[in-house]
């Protein structure tokens, strides 16, 4: 008997407002298409506050990150990791493989492994290890093995340059969210925090335009008004089953 993905979509980001800025227009095409949304930020964000401290902030953070993803409906979840102090280790590893399990996703969504902050570039790491073995019943938690090993999937924030500046490899393929946009702005919306943060460490006035901006650029290279971009985690140990491409075929553009 053939094997089904379920279709329960899990974003695994290293910070609170990462999944919207990142992929939420393509999280909500998905729920459109009959998925269940689960959210997950590997920190608190808690070194993301201007003129708090980090339990303070992460108080913030969580409420904010709870917020957006109730947009959704989706489930939101906060694995604990320290903000600018993130280890891919032992226990990380089994606590996302037991979220993975807990949710049963069928797709998860992370960061690229050569994205511009520490922070992302280990979540990746600590995502690819974790899914990959998530359906091996001999892993060491409680919660029973996924039936088949989960499609992985990497977004990329708002240029396709690495930490030194020089180019990405070009996407997989771009989705076209203009037709949700207004749902995407409503979850940035929810992370007010960041806009005080983000003029003070990056000078960026209007954060929640800078994100949107970056989708416009995407959007002229894809020929649409608004995109986001991917690329399919196709390494040994996989399975390669082009299913979000299929399920979002009237908003993909394939630029390869």
């Amino acid at each position: 008997m053939e094997r089904r993905f379920n279709k329960v979509a899990l974003s695994v980001n290293a910070h609170p407002d990462d999944a919207e800025a990142w992929n939420a227009g393509t999280l909500k095409l998905l729920k459109d298409k009959g998925y269940k949304i689960v959210i997950a930020t590997m920190t608190s964000g808690d070194l993301g506050g201007c003129n708090m401290n980090m339990e303070e902030t992460a108080k913030v953070r969580y409420e904010e990150a709870r917020k957006a993803a109730a947009v959704l409906d989706a489930e939101y979840y906060n694995l604990g990791g320290v903000d600018g102090f993130l280890f891919d280790s032992r226990e990380f590893r089994l606590k996302l493989i037991s979220l993975i399990r807990k949710v049963k996703a069928g797709v998860i969504f992370t960061h690229l492994s050569n994205d511009y902050h520490p922070d992302h570039r280990t979540t990746a790491n600590i995502v690819e290890a974790a899914a990959i073995i998530s359906s091996l019943d001999t892993v060491p938690v409680e919660e029973e093995p996924v039936e088949i090993t989960p499609l992985l999937y990497h977004s990329s924030p708002l240029t396709l340059t690495d930490p030194l500046g020089f180019q990405i490899v070009p996407p997989h393929f771009f989705v076209d969210i203009t037709t949700v946009v207004e749902t995407k702005k409503e979850m940035l919306g929810c992370h007010i925090s960041q806009i005080d943060l983000m003029r003070h460490m990056h000078k960026i006035d209007d954060f929640f335009g800078f994100v949107l901006e970056g989708n416009r650029n995407y959007g002229k290279m894809a020929g649409v008004e608004y995109a986001e971009v991917y690329w399919q985690h196709l390494g040994g140990g996989f399975q390669k089953d082009p299913q979000v491409q299929n399920d979002l075929s009237e908003f993909l553009i394939n630029k390869n």
